[in-house]
């Protein structure tokens, strides 16, 4: 039955006109569904118009559903570098591919094509002729689309059947000076496509919603099918949607038509409606009309990019109106997918400006509409929350916050940058805050709504044609008498950090000599108040502060100068951006106590305190308490004191660090770190052992922030007193010593492959000892995994007779305390069977233990499935007037949890079957990590 009523006809009619008349590519694609076999079977013309004036003898494609099809593509080393193990332990039929059956020109001869050898998600067409300056081609295309999971990117097939599919098919790549843009995918949603004209007729079963970016023409329902037929004006990619139940709801205003299935059960139709409407129409009031009159706010993209802090929470905190969120999240997303679709700009060279737009209207929003909003929401109420900063802050201020995140941890990178070499975390927040931080500085800067308009004149012009970056500074630019070259050159293209600080101020008469220091030397405009009892009463931006500049300006009874007062300008450090006037004591900070930890508060001198707990067989479980200045934004210097009570033993115990970091911005040597610390804690049931180790490290990354590569020189003196026990041998050359420790390491890791080396020297007055390490880990493509490692180490010089001193095949001395042993002095029981990967790296136990000359050992395992491993280990050492000895051992690794939670069965060694001689319990090595920060970093690593 054909449902083609008179106004959905005469619309059809109209875009068809105007797609035909428009000039621009034409993209015509026929679509059967395959739904149980997740397949599309394609029949695609495409006519391309060459507006450039280059001759073309070959074309390009992008293919980004192929990139799901190799497990060595661009997109599977970026799931590698995040450490996302699914993509490359997924089964085959799991991920895409896209089989291409003929290519064929418009005079019907097949062409040669071809993917680009490293880029498999590329698609190189030869022409038979080539393509003349204004003149058009059309070619055809017959191919098949297998969909991938949508566990990996979220796009694909889900659990339920239902598709939600984009950059599927096969479109020429944007042309930029007669050159095609070669943007692999890599799971940024930045696909650099011709901006087209679209026709997609659609064959689906019959009972599948379908919901698309492209304007419903015409819907032909037929026995067991169902016919779309979709058109679409000047669109660089769309959405496609199949659903066995339909989720998506339209809602229709005066501005556009949102389609939309974005999750919040706990408000009502009426309240959803209410806020889509004012959403729009805001944006369309910032922004300007959206060009294509429909637009999709799904769940996907939501979820893809979420709304940070609204989405971290467990659902029984609720310190949000659940109105709000829903606001929050609508808005968040309908940005997103307003300004891909409206901006005809470079998407992954140009990121920056999509995102400034976004942050920019989304701080604009809640000024306007939710002003008293705090950051965390109505937790700021809570009693025992409400003397920490994090909740006080005002919603807005979490973008600031999140920027300086990356920024203190010298983790920044330029706002210019392409997506595909940031680092997770600037991709998808830090780099995303500072771009509306910027824009927003330069609005307060240039007022007069300079930025406002240059907005909505940016806007409209790419609905006219493929806009640049040259003209967005060209219209902000066009709005202001003032110098604004800054904020491109400065703040957009490079990394240089923003930091103001008073120096001295004098006062004569009614009037204040200033002197303002510029500690980065950036050249950029700060803004100067002067504050009488909380009201401001003065205000000026000062520029060309390139080192230190000294003015003179009225003092209008002030109490106190603060530069940034208003946090309009992303600056690196606001604890030095006030002066009181008339004290003696000009920058006093009070001291502020606070429990647990809390955001940087720029106007207190902050201590935390927070209960902790330490567990050692001899200690017990010991409680204490944690002092420290850690705030959740690093800084310079940091002490952690932390004094514990011993409950087995009665006595107090604990540990302490002071640290001092020196971060260097534009060299491979990005950090120095220089420490003091020391602990004190049991060895033995009845003896202590104090530690103190000043040290200094250095540590070294490659230029590619995205590369997991870094390197280590750590120089330290380790000092360590034992004090004697009756469990414990002990002699005095083992009771106090100090060890000289210099030690070079470097690392590179992902998923598929990791790679660790270091060297090591070891210097004390009765020994000098040199070692090095190997370790090599590689996962294959079959999702088999080896893991190899190789040791070596040699007395340099030996005056003792101690074993204490000597390298361990099984279980290292430990004899300056870094390793985290439960039970470091126990020969036997449970806790001898903790295993550390160090030294010789045994796990099965020998009568001879040690080498007091020199031991070499290699450490092996390979999966057998999922985490069981089978493990081997052989090795040669050597004892002094003994000859050398040759060991080795095999067994049954749990890899459960690598270096976190592991058990080992040993089976066979040079003892003999391990099962043969009774206790086999006994015998069973484990790895426990109750580190609460080693098992942070298990989730942090995929971000930073």
């Amino acid at each position: 039955m054909r449902k083609f009523n008179f106004i959905t006809r005469l619309l059809f009619i109209l875009l068809l006109f105007s797609v035909n008349a428009s000039g621009q590519h034409l993209n015509k694609l026929s679509v059967d569904v395959d739904y149980d076999a997740k397949v599309l079977h394609v029949r695609q013309e495409i006519t391309f118009h060459n507006q450039s004036n280059d001759t073309l003898n070959s074309f390009v494609l992008n293919d980004w559903n192929n990139a799901y099809s190799d497990k060595n593509s661009p997109l599977a080393k970026r799931f590698s570098d995040e450490y996302v193990r699914a993509f490359h332990l997924a089964k085959d039929e799991e991920r895409g591919y896209t089989d291409i059956a003929s290519v064929v020109d418009q005079n019907g001869r097949m062409l040669d094509w071809s993917r680009f050898t490293e880029h498999p998600d590329i698609v190189r067409i030869q022409l038979k002729n080539p393509i003349y300056p204004n003149h058009k081609f059309s070619f055809y295309l017959r191919y098949q689309v297998k969909i991938p999971s949508s566990r990996f990117t979220k796009f694909g097939y889900d659990d339920n059947g239902n598709f939600n599919i984009r950059n599927w098919y096969l479109a020429p790549a944007r042309l930029v000076n007669g050159e095609f843009t070669l943007y692999s995918n890599e799971n940024l949603d930045d696909i650099a496509n011709a901006i087209s004209d679209f026709e997609l007729s659609l064959t689906v079963p019959s009972d599948i919603s379908v919901m698309c970016d492209l304007y419903l023409g015409n819907k032909i329902e037929e026995e067991n099918t169902t016919k779309y037929y979709f058109i679409g004006k000047q669109f660089n990619t769309f959405s496609l949607i199949l659903e066995k139940e339909k989720t998506f709801q339209t809602y229709r205003n005066s501005v556009i038509e949102v389609n939309t299935n974005l999750k919040e059960n706990r408000i009502t139709e009426i309240q959803k409606t209410l806020i889509i409407d004012q959403i729009t129409k805001f944006v369309d009031e910032k922004l300007g009309r959206y060009p294509n009159g429909k637009i999709i706010v799904s769940q996907t993209d939501y979820e893809r990019n979420p709304v940070y802090g609204l989405n971290q929470l467990p659902s029984f905190i609720s310190p949000f109106p659940d109105s709000f969120k829903y606001e929050m999240r609508f808005l968040k997303t309908y940005l997103y997918a307003n300004l891909k679709n409206a901006l005809k700009l470079n998407p992954r060279k140009d990121a920056w400006i999509y995102d400034a737009f976004q942050i920019y209207v989304m701080m604009e929003y809640v000024k306007e509409y939710h002003q008293n909003e705090k950051m965390m929401g109505q937790l700021s109420t809570w009693g025992i929350l409400k003397g920490h900063h994090l909740f006080e802050i005002d919603y807005n201020e979490k973008y600031n916050y999140l920027y300086l995140l990356m920024a203190r941890r010298n983790l920044d990178q330029p706002l210019n940058m392409p997506k595909d070499d940031l680092i997770k975390f600037n991709e998808q927040i830090a780099n995303k805050y500072r771009a509306g931080l910027s824009i927003n500085y330069l609005d307060n800067y240039t007022k007069n709504n300079v930025v406002a308009e240059g907005l909505k004149e940016f806007y409209k012009l790419n609905s006219e044609k493929q806009a640049s970056r040259k003209d967005f500074e060209n219209i902000l630019q066009s709005k202001t008498d003032k110098d604004i070259s800054w904020f491109f050159n400065t703040v957009i293209d490079t990394r240089d950090l923003i930091d103001y600080k008073f120096g001295h101020v004098k006062r004569k008469g009614d009037s204040l000599r200033v002197k303002v220091k510029n500690r980065t030397h950036t050249n950029v405009p700060i803004s100067l108040y002067s504050i009488k009892n909380d009201t401001v009463v003065f205000k000026k931006w000062l520029e060309n502060v390139k080192t230190d500049t000294t003015l003179t300006i009225h003092s209008y009874d002030a109490d106190r100068l603060v530069l940034n007062y208003n946090n309009e300008i992303p600056e690196f450090n606001l604890r030095n951006n006030s002066k009181t006037l008339g004290n003696w004591l000009p920058n006093r900070k009070p001291f502020k106590f606070t429990f647990f930890q809390d955001i940087e508060d720029p106007r207190y001198n902050q201590l935390f305190y927070v209960p902790s707990f330490v567990f050692n067989l001899y200690d017990g479980f010991s409680p204490g308490m944690r002092f420290h200045n850690k705030s959740l934004l690093a800084k310079p210097f940091i002490f952690d004191v932390s004094p514990t009570y011993s409950m087995n033993t009665g006595t107090l115990i604990g540990s302490f660090n002071l640290t001092y970091n020196n971060y260097i911005r534009e060299q491979g040597l990005y950090n120095v770190r220089y420490s003091i610390g020391g602990s004190t804690f049991h060895y033995a049931p009845d003896a202590r052992y104090t530690k103190f180790v000043p040290s200094v490290s250095f540590r070294i990354r490659d230029e590619d922030f995205r590369k997991n590569k870094k390197e280590f020189i750590v120089l330290r003196q380790v000092m360590v007193e034992r004090e004697k026990s009756r469990y414990v041998a002990t002699e005095e050359q083992n009771e106090n010593y100090s060890v000289f420790n210099l030690r070079y390491s470097k690392y590179e890791s992902e998923i598929v492959k990791h790679y660790n080396f270091y060297t090591d020297v070891q210097i004390s007055k009765s020994f000098g000892k040199l070692s090095g390490e190997i370790q090599y880990r590689r996962l294959f493509d079959d999702n088999r995994q080896i893991n190899l490692r190789f040791f070596a180490g040699a007395f340099m010089y030996r005056s003792t007779s101690s074993e204490f001193f000597s390298f361990g095949l099984d279980r290292p001395s430990d004899y300056m305390f870094d390793y985290n042993y439960y039970g470091r002095s126990e020969s036997d029981g449970l806790f001898s069977q903790q295993y550390i990967m160090a030294e010789g790296g045994f796990k099965s136990i020998f009568d001879t233990r040690f080498a007091n000359q020199w031991m070499t050992t290699v450490n092996a395992s390979f999966n057998i499935w999922n985490w069981v491993e089978v493990y081997g280990d052989v090795g040669l050492f050597k004892n002094k007037y003994r000859g050398a000895k040759f060991v080795y051992d095999s067994g049954i690794r749990l890899n459960l949890l690598p270096d976190y939670f592991e058990l080992y069965f040993p089976v066979y060694s040079s003892n003999g079957f391990e099962f043969n001689e009774g206790n086999y319990s006994e015998k069973i090595r484990f790895v426990v990590t109750i580190s609460p920060g080693t098992l942070i970093n298990l989730f942090t690593r995929k971000w930073f």
